[in-house]
Parts: structure tokens; sequence; C-alpha cells
């Protein structure tokens, strides 16, 4: 039987067009998108006017995409819905180190350097000693963890920011844990940033009385074989924009201490990082070990 669109039966007309053979997934996908999407429009009563301003949002943060700019990302992030997807893909037992969004700014193939070196290329920035160990949820050392790290420089750019301007690799590197499970490095203490601002999401942002910063964070990727890849920042603790990360990225487990030394170094961050098997199931099982070390 033939389904004409009415308004009340939109959501119906629409879905019942879709082919019997197509992939049961794309089905469910696809159907679920259009009852939120006609139901988000009934309950607001969008006007023409507004559907055509949300149009050229849409247009205009498409044309200023490039190889070097994802704007449609940008959107995603400062809409919490990256994070909401990283969230569903990535849950993990109670005391298991956390993930949050992996950023735009990570580069495959960073230099493995020596465990205590420095990652700092340009000279700038506070110096800090990142250190902790990378343990299963029985606080076990785990052996041959890749720790790759990267993080802005003291203006508040990554290096693939400014080429020509920074260092290559700089505030990048990767480290390989032993027996111990140990890894450390030398640093920056990082600062707040925004995120890029002068597009469709910046203006959205400004129209919703929202700041474009991210706080202070460190970034790492995590793997180890037979371990679940931890994708994650460590955030300075006391940063102004703590509750307020325009990409909602912060979680508590991830404000790590940022402890002013004397000597070698002006900060030290430690930080232990607990991966969970592959295979393991979710659930509340404390570790033996907090993520501070």
């Amino acid at each position: 039987m033939h389904v004409y669109f009415t308004e009340e039966g939109s959501v119906e007309a629409v879905n019942a067009r879709m082919g019997k053979d197509i992939s049961p997934r794309l089905a469910t996908v696809m159907a679920s998108l259009v009852k939120h999407l006609h139901a988000f429009a009934k309950e607001v009563e969008l006007t023409q006017e507004e559907w055509d301003i949300g149009i050229d949002f849409l247009t205009k943060t498409g044309q200023i995409c490039s190889a070097e700019r994802q704007e449609f990302i940008l959107l995603s992030d400062t809409l919490g819905f990256s994070m909401l997807v990283d969230a569903i893909n990535n849950r993990r037992p109670t005391g298991a180190t956390e993930n949050t969004v992996f950023g735009p700014f990570h580069v495959d193939g960073a230099p493995i350097r020596e465990h205590g070196s420095s990652i700092t290329l340009d000279g700038k920035g506070e110096t800090c000693l990142y250190e902790g160990r990378v343990i299963d949820l029985h606080g076990e050392p785990i052996e041959g963890a890749i720790v790759d790290v990267w993080s802005d420089n003291a203006d508040g750019f990554y290096d693939v920011q400014q080429p020509g301007l920074q260092p290559k690799w700089n505030n990048r590197g990767r480290f390989v844990t032993g027996s111990d499970g140990k890894y450390s490095f030398v640093g920056i203490k990082p600062v707040s940033y925004p995120i890029p601002d002068d597009g469709p999401v910046g203006q959205m942002l400004g129209h919703l009385g929202r700041h474009p910063y991210r706080p202070a964070h460190m970034h790492y990727l995590v793997t180890a074989p037979g371990f679940q890849k931890v994708v994650t920042h460590t955030f300075v603790g006391g940063d102004p924009y703590l509750e307020s990360d325009t990409v909602f990225g912060v979680k508590e487990t991830l404000v790590a201490p940022f402890e002013h030394v004397r000597g070698a170094t002006e900060w030290r961050s430690p930080f232990d990082f607990v991966m969970v098997p592959t295979a393991a199931p979710v659930g509340a099982r404390e570790p033996a070990h907090a993520t501070a070390s």
C-alpha cells in the first residue's frame, strides 16, 4: 500500500521508500535518523527561513573543508557528538584509563625516543617531566607498550599548524615500555588554545555565547598487543577552561597532577595508564592501582 506524505505521517512515508534488499544496519541507522530529524523539526516547528539558514550553514561548512581542515569534524566536536560516539565505542571497567577525542593533529611515525629524553625542539615553554607506568587492571606492568605523545607549543600551536616555523616533530615522540612498564619524557607544560574559529563553526559558537578554547592538555595514544587502544589526554589541573572545554573532552579522571619542582625540570606530571584486555567485558571492577603515580 502506497504511503502518501503528510505532516503526521512524514516518518512512515520516508522510511517506506527504502528498498527491501539493503544492508540491515543501514536500514536501522537511516530509519532512526529520519525519525529523530523529523521529530526535531516538529518539536521546534522549524520555519522555512530557519531551515534556509541551516542549509546555508551546512553549505559553508563544506566549502571551508580542505585537506588541512575538516570543519564538519569541528562541528561534531563542538556539539559534543564526537565525545558521545567515542564514549559509546570505548566503554571500559571502572578504573581503566578513559578515552577522549583523538583531535586533528596526530601524525603517524613520530620518532621513537629514549626514555627521559626531550620532545621539545623549539626551546620554548616551561619544562615538564612526564612519567608513569602502563599497567593492566591488576596493576601488573605491560611490556612493549608504545606511548605516542604530542602537544602544542608554548604559543598554543602544533607543529603541523606552523610548518617552517616549528621544527618537524616538535613536541612529539614515541616511547616503548620495558619490563617495568615505565615511560618518561620531558616536554612542556602545555597551554590552553582556541580551536579554529574563523569559519561557520566559530560563528555558531559566537551566536551561542560560547568560547572556542580547549584547556591545556597532553595527547596520548597508548597501544600494546592484546590490549584495547587508549586514545586520551591528560589535562592541567586548575586550567580555567576545564569545565567549559569547547569540545567536551575533559573527564575527571584525566585531570593530572602538575607539580612544581626544582632542579632540571620546573614541573612534574605523573600518570599511570591502565589498559584493558582486548576481549574484556565492560564491568565495574576496581583495579589495583590508581591512575596517578
